[in-house]
Formats: C-alpha cells, sequence, structure tokens
C-alpha cells in the first residue's frame, strides 16, 4: 500500500488483496497516531495506525523500525497539517480529522528513518528549522522510527546540568574580559541558544566551538544563522557580527586543549558563517597553537569550498575536516546551498587533499527520508566514498520544512528509494572500514578504536 501526496489529494493504491491483508496484520502491534488540539495537548488517535513519510509518499513503517523517543527528544504540533494514518478496522489510509499532525525531534546521536507523514493545507505555514521525525503512541509510551547511530554521549540531555553551566560561563565571562570569542560562546551560545558544544566548553570537556566568520559564500535555503527578511521562515540564532584575532582564539584553545578530556577545537559553527573565508587567520591560529601544545584535535566544519585553503591549513596542522552536504550528487547540492564562486567539485577536492594528508574525513550529511536513500543518491555516495578515501559518515537528521525544501529545489518525483536502514546496511556492508556516528572524533577515538559502529547495534 503506497499513498502520494501530491497537491494536497490522496491517491491509495492497493495492488492485490494480498497486499492489503499482510499490511493489516503487519500493524496489528504498531503505534497510534498522534494530534495536537492546538492548544498545547497532543493525543493519540486509537483508530489509527501511525504512519511514515518518505519523499512525497506516506508509508507504513516497519514495527523493527520504531525505538521508544530517546530522552532529550520532543513533540511538535504541525499547524495546517492532517497526520495520515492506516485505519485500524479497514487498513486503508485516511486522514486524522481530530486535530493537527505531530512530529518529533529526534535529539543529536540518533538518525530518523522517516518524517512525519501528513497533509498540507494550502494556508499552512512554514515550517521552523527543526527535524520532523514520525511519531506514534504504543503502550502508554512515545515512538519513533529511527536508530541510535553514535555512542558518543558529548550531547545527552542528561548530561547538562544548568547550574553548573552557568558557573562555567560565569568563570570564562571573567577569565576572559577582553575576548569577544568567549563572550559570544557564552552569552549568545551556551546561555541563550543553548547550543550542546558551547555548553560543554563552559563544563571544560569535550569539543570547544570556534566561530571564526561573520560572512558566508553560500545561500543555504535552511540556514539556520542568516535568512533574508523577505523569507517565510527565520533563523534560528544570530550570526558572528565580527572577525576574531587570532589572539582570541589562541588564548582560549591552548587551555582547552591542555585541559578538556577528549579535547577537540572545531572552526565552523552555525552560529556563523563558512571559517574557510577567514582561512589566513585560522592557518595562523593553528600554528600559534602548535606552538603551545600537540594535545587534541583541531577541526573545521565547513562547505569545502575552497581546497587552495584547505591544503594550506591541513600543511598548518589541521587533523580533520567536516564537509556539510544535503546531497552527493550536485543537481540537489547546488540549488539548496546556492554558492558564490565555487562549485560542487571543491568539496569532493577538498575531501581528497585532507585524506591525502593523512587527517581524518567527515561529511556532514543532511538525512532526509525519500531524497537520501533514493538509488540514485546511494550511488553518487558510493563514488564520492570511493573517490575520497572518506573516513566517516555523520548521519545527521535534516532541520527543514520537507515541504518546503523539495519545493525549492524542484523535485516533484524522489525516484525508487531503498529505505533508510536498507542505505545503512548497504554502505556498511560495501564499506566496512567507513565510520558512522554524528559528532567529531577526538583524536583518541581517530587513532585508536571507534565504537560507534552501525554493525553494534
Amino acid at each position: 500500500m503506497q499513498t502520494v501526496i501530491k497537491n494536497e489529494a490522496i491517491w491509495v493504491f492497493i495492488p492485490c488483496a494480498g497486499l492489503f491483508i499482510f499490511n493489516l496484520c503487519f500493524f496489528m502491534a504498531s503505534p497510534f497516531i498522534l494530534y495536537s488540539d492546538g492548544k498545547g495537548n497532543i493525543f493519540e488517535d486509537q483508530t489509527l495506525y501511525a504512519t511514515g513519510r518518505s519523499g512525497w509518499d506516506a508509508l507504513p513503517v516497519p514495527e523493527d523500525e520504531w525505538i521508544l523517543l530517546p530522552d532529550g527528544g520532543s513533540l511538535y504540533e504541525l499547524p495546517g497539517r492532517r497526520g495520515i494514518g492506516i485505519d485500524v478496522a479497514t487498513g486503508a489510509m485516511r486522514l486524522c480529522e481530530k486535530g493537527w499532525a505531530v512530529a518529533a525531534f529526534i535529539p543529536p546521536a540518533h538518525t530518523g528513518f522517516y518524517l512525519a507523514a501528513y497533509e498540507t493545507a494550502a494556508d499552512a505555514p512554514t515550517l521552523p528549522l527543526f527535524c520532523y521525525t514520525a511519531a506514534g503512541w504504543h503502550n502508554n509510551q512515545f515512538y519513533v522510527p529511527a536508530i541510535r547511530i553514535e555512542q558518543d554521549i558529548r550531547q545527552e540531555c542528561a548530561g547538562y546540568n544548568q547550574h553548573e553551566v552557568n558557573e562555567g560561563a560565569t568563570y570564562l565571562l571573567k577569565h576572559y574580559p577582553q575576548n569577544r570569542l568567549v563572550q559570544h560562546i557564552m552569552n549568545n551560545c551556551a546561555l541563550t541558544y543553548h547550543c550542546p558544544a558551547a555548553r560543554n566548553y563552559s563544563l571544560g570537556r569535550w569539543e570547544c566551538p570556534v566561530p571564526a566568520s561573520p560572512a558566508c559564500n553560500a545561500n543555504c535555503l535552511g540556514c539556520i544563522s542568516f535568512q533574508p527578511a523577505e523569507e517565510t521562515i527565520v533563523s534560528t540564532q544570530d550570526r558572528l557580527t565580527f572577525k576574531p584575532s587570532v589572539e582570541e582564539i589562541v588564548e582560549f584553545t591552548v587551555p582547552h586543549l591542555e585541559t578538556a578530556p577528549y579535547p577537540i577545537i572545531s572552526f565552523g559553527q552555525g552560529c556563523e558563517g563558512e571559517p574557510l573565508l577567514m582561512w589566513e587567520t585560522i592557518r595562523d591560529a593553528i600554528k600559534e597553537i602548535r606552538k603551545h601544545t600537540s594535545k587534541g584535535s583541531i577541526n573545521i566544519n565547513t562547505n569545502g569550498s575552497n581546497p587552495a585553503a584547505v591544503k594550506i591549513l591541513c600543511e598548518a596542522g589541521l587533523n580533520s575536516i567536516r564537509v556539510s552536504t544535503n546531497s552527493a550528487r550536485s543537481e540537489i547540492y547546488l540549488p539548496y546551498y546556492r554558492p558564490n564562486n565555487y562549485e560542487f567539485e571543491d568539496i569532493i577536492e577538498s575531501l581528497k587533499i585532507v585524506n591525502s594528508y593523512g587527517g581524518w574525513t567527515s561529511i556532514n550529511y543532511f538525512v532526509f527520508p525519500g531524497m537520501t536513500d533514493s538509488i540514485d543518491e546511494y550511488e553518487a555516495l558510493r563514488k564520492i566514498i570511493k573517490e575520497t578515501g572518506l573516513r566517516m559518515i555523520q548521519w545527521r537528521n535534516f532541520n527543514i520544512d520537507p515541504d518546503w525544501y523539495l519545493g525549492k529545489i524542484g523535485v516533484h518525483d524522489t525516484g525508487e528509494c531503498m529505505g533508510v536502514k536498507n542505505l545503512l546496511r548497504e554502505i556498511r556492508n560495501e564499506f566496512p572500514d567507513l565510520k558512522f556516528g554524528y559528532f567529531n572524533p577526538p583524536i583518541e577515538r581517530i587513532k585508536g578504536r571507534f565504537e560507534a559502529d552501525f554493525a553494534h547495534h
């Protein structure tokens, strides 16, 4: 059974009675669909089983792909949208008319298999820049179709004590009173937006963010730090407004590398533009940092747009790179990133360069069920892995309104798809040394045992 969502109408295909019966029996124990009353209350509709969305399609979710909503997850009301479920009595797909559709935010370290399935009204508002995973209710608990892809606990919700974060921030603000970057990371990132990386820095542990660039050379549709005034969505945080100096960067990163457990410093954060536009400053900062300490890992999160600059940074001492992309195909990448003065091929070259220097190479891969797991995308991803010697894929949930995104990039048919779970399995089988995860690994994990393998799940 397949429901195709097009032009806000629904067609249900039931090829044969046998398939109809199979699906009906298969979902006898599936979670019920959720709906919101528009007043902050969420209920289950016990006449409908929950479905999931892949591309433009609403599909049954295999029972073995549901897990309990992880700690740190939350639920969203989707105004102007009616959830699509499977009728408990008939097995037919229909809308839940009792309230608005509901989706889940799944926390870091988890990758979703299906989006929430719904029909969108013509006057529905564009959804904010969050992920919208399918969700359901079963045995008095919330469920989502997802997997824990990463064992690292660095952004566990239970690992943050706000009082300790506040104390750490207060200490850093007093200790670096003239450092604009520390002021930004604490006041803006840690205390205002509750950025997990910034909060970890306030607690003196793990990966420390190092924003470096107020400008960007891409015009991403889903940019979380800058949106044009005329756009229907808003950025979720404010971008860095100044260019940090080498001295400001070195002043707080050296102590972090020297004292933090499993230390990493990462240029390139959600609260800034493209760090490669500040490559000269970053180069000089890396050289100066390494005069004071050899500990830890120096990473850059980037769009990979300047391979020549990446080469210079590797020569200065860069240990790892994470290149963000919504696709392994240029025809999907370009209408989303809308790059200025660089090409898709440049990001591939940047990965090759870091690999040639013995550095760690990752892609920050925006997972969109029905796009990421399409056959065409799978083949393109295989090609990139082989060409670049890629070491790791960070399977990140795509924070974007699904309808808005597909409409903006002009995708009306996503083609044949294998399912995200099957995609993970196929890539794992073909590339057993490729690491799966969600975070940049510290140098200890790069050089030693890496626990976050999909095969362990």
